[in-house]
């Protein structure tokens, strides 16, 4: 079996059996019989069981149930059935996603103990791949924040530096995923949450394009801007994973030969600008266009109008979700979850309507941008990952670590574009991302493509 190609000397943890190792790796070896999926699990499970304390990835874990499954994988595996790739690879879940035999608590004092009577549509899809689900992981407050420290469970660590933010809400799978414990992860991405913490702990994170995955079973924080995604290690497990969710639609897709047209965003106006992550991201957007990134054509012009669709729709469909509760038990919320869901009460109808048209406006502006270039590159997130609970960004014209975190990816979400957060390096001992965006209904091109350009930056 192909062992891990770095010690990873930035991790602040000992990493687990899984950091590393793609999922190909495990489909050989257990093909070739040196190891079994019950053995995989058991290395999840020791791996939850050390560093979980340290990084509070994990809020539920059933690894007596998880290997009773790797057994039937195992029987199956010797009795000439394998469902694909993903057979007999532990998943975790995040803790926002229904699962019918563990709780989904949504991070959430008012749903500690829910256990759903059935699995979401992902999780269904993922099981049926062959996929064993250990647990689930720590989630922000109903999703609704990109630090990963605001949960009924406590903060997700991040594995780099554990006095670090991990960023959400998909914050255990990040962590979960960065260490070890598991290959590949579930999460969901509503302006950013699977993209935000995969580029702070140094993943691979893919949003699909919006609708291509089905959300039911999703607890939902705005519907028409989430979906669920994916953090893995690399872009091929990436792709495994989202053929499994999206129920074996997401065909091959080939590469061109000759060059790919590659549009660099500024990230003024929509986030501020840390001069050694652009210049490390951009670096890697250039390794990966093969020679120089040229200006994106118009995109900066459209923030303002990206901005206001997106605040007007998300706060509306978030204060809907949650009107009741806010009324009824206010005092269950975490205090900053609360503070956002009452700002967001006096979104008016016509507010909602009137972004709803922008967005559609948008979506038509930027496909004829798409016609000019085949993605759009920028860092995922224009700074390093923040301390836990920090909530301003320090420097020349501060600015608000939650909007800083979210402003360079929830432009697409309310476009619904594919996007997908690559590691580029490190600033500082900590992980940066750079985000490819492409045109709607393009996930498997890509996909693609990083898989065929981009390359896993090596740790000092």
């Amino acid at each position: 079996m192909t062992q891990p190609s770095s010690s990873f000397p930035h991790l602040a943890v000992e990493p687990g059996f899984f950091r590393g190792r793609r999922i190909a790796d495990l489909q050989e070896a257990m093909a070739s019989g040196s190891l079994t999926a019950q053995d995989l699990v058991r290395h999840a499970g020791a791996a939850i069981e050390r560093l979980n304390p340290q990084l509070n990835a994990f809020v539920h874990v059933d690894i007596a149930a998880a290997l009773a499954v790797a057994g039937e994988r195992d029987a199956e595996r010797a009795s000439g059935k394998v469902r694909g790739p993903l057979h007999g690879i532990p998943v975790a879940i995040k803790d926002n996603v229904d699962t019918a035999d563990m709780p989904t608590t949504m991070g959430a004092a008012h749903f500690l103990g829910h256990r759903p009577q059935a699995d979401a549509r992902c999780v269904a899809l993922l099981r049926e791949a062959g996929a064993i689900v250990v647990g689930k992981t720590l989630t922000h407050e109903f999703a609704y924040g990109p630090t990963g420290d605001r949960s009924v469970q406590g903060a997700a660590r991040n594995p780099w530096r554990t006095t670090q933010m991990t960023g959400g809400s998909s914050a255990g799978s990040a962590a979960a995923v960065a260490s070890g414990m598991v290959p590949v992860a579930l999460g969901t991405d509503t302006g950013g949450s699977v993209r935000v913490p995969s580029a702070l702990c140094g993943l691979v994170g893919f949003k699909p394009t919006h609708g291509r995955v089905s959300d039911a079973g999703v607890f939902p924080l705005a519907p028409t801007l989430e979906d669920p995604g994916v953090l893995a290690n690399c872009v091929e497990d990436a792709q495994v994973f989202m053929q499994a969710l999206s129920g074996g639609t997401l065909a091959p897709a080939s590469v061109a030969a000759d060059g790919v047209k590659v549009g660099w965003v500024a990230n003024a106006p929509f986030a501020i600008d840390d001069a050694a992550v652009t210049a490390c991201v951009r670096a890697a957007a250039e390794r990966f266009a093969g020679g120089a990134v040229q200006p994106a054509p118009a995109v900066t012009q459209h923030a303002r109008a990206l901005q206001s669709a997106l605040g007007a729709i998300q706060r509306a469909e978030a204060y809907e979700v949650h009107a009741e509760r806010v009324e009824s038990e206010p005092g269950k919320f975490d205090p900053e979850v609360l503070e956002r869901l009452r700002a967001s009460r006096p979104v008016q109808g016509w507010e909602y309507v009137r972004a709803l048209k922008e967005r559609t406006r948008l979506q038509a502006e930027f496909a004829r941008l798409f016609q000019q270039v085949d993605v759009l590159a920028l860092p995922a997130v224009a700074i390093t990952a923040p301390a836990l609970q920090q909530r301003t960004v320090a420097g020349p014209g501060s600015a608000g670590v939650r909007e800083t975190l979210l402003g360079l990816t929830n432009p697409w979400n309310v476009l619904g574009l594919p996007a997908i957060s690559l590691p580029a390096g490190w600033v500082n001992g900590m992980p940066v991302g750079l985000q490819l965006v492409a045109a709607a209904g393009t996930d498997e091109a890509l996909l693609a493509l990083a898989a065929s350009r981009w390359q896993a930056p090596q740790a000092d």
